[in-house]
């Protein structure tokens, strides 16, 4: 089995016709639009031609950025990679003016609803045609936004792409040896404490060689997020950030609510798991991905196959074919090595059918369970693949649905089928990811609060970023924690910190687990009657409100007590976890 994914399926290569006609095919589709932005034509089918417009431009936009993208993840020194996708990102602010540009004309539609009614395509994408509505009270002016947007190139997009570049080129010295940061990272998992505890150090003495610029990174990226945040009428980056993510501030305040009344219960984990290791005051960072019990299994990926294979056949036939299908055709770029980045994601191409997915698999549990979360989001796009493509982009929050189904599914499916100390061990994987979707979480979105309440004023250097990653460590973890061994520069390290556009990256995954672990709960009390409702929830995704789309499975994000309910099923899990511990050490 091929252990790198195929890009072949975009362009042969960067020499290809095939990727340079796509890119004056791109500068002519923008002119042509703005053409037709100022054509005398019916209202009707005006608004049709731009929905057109705008379904071919994500096309193709997404064909040749991801390929630029595709191939500097796992080659981030690929110049020619790099000058493209330069190109194309200048390309961009010009299809994004094109945008807006058809924004503030569907705005414009006095009676937009009897225009829908006319036409099955309206009809059709009738959310896309509403929100542009509501977003037109938020655009940039006019005059300005292309020059706005041209000064990101230079600005925010630059210091993203300068956080890549050193990410993907940084090494760290362990042992003699110079090892790609997510190797070292890797080594967090490693069931020897000496070499996650020598891992933890090595990359510590790593990041100053980084320090001073990404700390400038990360002060321009939110400089910027700040200033555009106000050229375009909002209060302040969170308002901004949930409306973009058509999610309510009543959910994310009902959420982080429930949460910190649970918080006493994962630091309880914490603290239980620390013993069970030999630490009498809190758990050092080093040991929050430390395996404990007998689960010490190292999977092969041929092994991490066969048991989503297994897993998902009995559970989900079509999701398991959907998954070989996957490994089969070279959609996974499975182990770490030099200049590629670290971490894990899924890349969906609506128009090809495809994904790609990017791993760095050393062969743990943690591992395989990845596998399964991104295959979910790969799944995801499945769901949705016979929509109109401006139909099939999920909001953040909801966008990790599947993902978190997926990673419940496998985990509480093997718990269920070893030997009752590898069980033990995989239950506290489970509480161990669990607490990294809540309580870290939790600590990241504080940091980034901390870091634009800063930014308003100045840049912040790189000891008060260190004093406000490990201030939001201590209020979320708490005791839980070791005071003298936590992580004071993980800002440097998670990359949604630097995503230009795309800001608070962080409560979207707490939301997932949570509502996954709803959309769970309703799986096993219906069963296979289920899985059409499910599916048909993740297609719904592209084309509502979060609150609407939990609704159709009868879950109220509103309702504090929904997600009291969701953090119940930890807490049974923690307690269980706790009283199986009572036997293998004192408490």
């Amino acid at each position: 089995m091929e252990s790198t994914w195929d890009l072949s399926v975009f362009y042969k290569g960067f020499n290809d016709p095939a990727l340079r006609a796509d890119i004056e095919k791109l500068h002519t589709l923008i002119r042509e639009g703005h053409e037709l932005l100022t054509a005398e034509l019916p209202k009707t089918e005006k608004l049709e031609a731009i929905i057109d417009r705008l379904e071919t431009l994500n096309d193709m936009f997404s064909k040749t950025y991801m390929f630029c993208q595709l191939t500097l993840s796992t080659d981030s020194e690929n110049r020619e990679a790099f000058r493209t996708l330069e190109e194309l990102s200048a390309l961009g602010v010009d299809a994004q003016v094109f945008q807006s540009a058809c924004t503030r004309c569907i705005g414009g539609v006095s009676d937009l609803e009897a225009e829908i009614s006319k036409s099955v395509k309206l009809t059709t994408n009738a959310f896309i045609l509403r929100e542009a509505k509501r977003e037109a009270a938020h655009m940039l002016p006019e005059s300005m936004e292309k020059w706005m947007l041209r000064m990101s190139l230079s600005g925010g997009d630059s210091f993203q792409k300068l956080h890549d570049q050193l990410m993907g080129t940084i090494t760290v010295d362990l042992n003699g040896e110079s090892l790609p940061l997510p190797a070292i990272r890797g080594m967090a998992f490693d069931p020897d404490s000496n070499v996650r505890k020598s891992a933890y150090e090595a990359e510590l003495s790593a990041y100053p060689k980084v320090a001073l610029p990404m700390a400038f990174c990360l002060g321009g990226i939110k400089g910027e997020a700040l200033t555009m945040c106000e050229a375009k009428g909002y209060p302040d980056v969170l308002t901004q950030q949930l409306a973009e993510s058509r999610m309510d501030s009543e959910t994310l305040t009902a959420m982080w609510a429930a949460i910190r009344e649970y918080l006493p219960d994962f630091r309880r984990y914490l603290r239980v798991k620390a013993k069970l290791l030999g630490h009498a005051d809190g758990l050092p960072f080093y040991d929050l991905f430390a395996p404990v019990g007998s689960d010490v299994k190292t999977y092969t990926v041929e092994e991490a196959r066969q048991l989503l294979k297994d897993t998902f056949g009995k559970a989900h036939p079509k999701m398991a074919d959907f998954m070989m299908h996957a490994f089969d055709n070279r959609w996974i770029d499975l182990y770490p090595r030099k200049g590629k980045e670290g971490g894990a994601f899924c890349s969906e191409n609506h128009e090809l059918k495809i994904s790609r997915i990017l791993t760095n698999f050393v062969g743990s549990f943690a591992d395989v369970s990845t596998l399964a979360h991104e295959l979910g989001h790969a799944w995801h796009a499945h769901c949705m693949e016979n929509l109109p493509v401006l139909l099939a982009q999920p909001p953040m929050p909801l966008a990790e649905t599947a993902s978190t189904f997926n990673e419940t599914l496998l985990s509480h499916t093997v718990i269920q089928t070893v030997e009752p100390d590898r069980a033990f061990g995989i239950l506290e994987g489970v509480l161990m990811e669990a607490t990294q979707c809540v309580v870290d979480i939790y600590s990241r979105f504080l940091f980034e609060n901390a870091v634009f309440e800063a930014r308003k004023t100045h840049t912040p250097a790189v000891e008060e970023l260190r004093e406000m990653m490990l201030s939001a460590q201590e209020e979320a973890y708490g005791d839980g924690l070791a005071k003298d061994v936590r992580h004071p520069d993980m800002w440097i390290n998670k990359s949604h910190y630097y995503t230009v556009g795309l800001h608070y990256y962080n409560f979207p995954y707490a939301f997932g687990l949570l509502f996954g672990l709803g959309v769970y709960q309703k799986y096993t009390a219906e069963g296979a009657a289920f899985l059409p409702k499910y599916d048909a929830l993740l297609a719904r995704c592209g084309s509502d409100s979060v609150y609407n789309v939990a609704r159709s499975v009868d879950i109220d994000v509103h309702d504090v007590a929904y997600w009291r309910s969701a953090l119940n099923v930890l807490r049974g899990e923690i307690d269980e976890f706790e009283a199986l511990a009572k036997g293998k050490v004192q408490l």
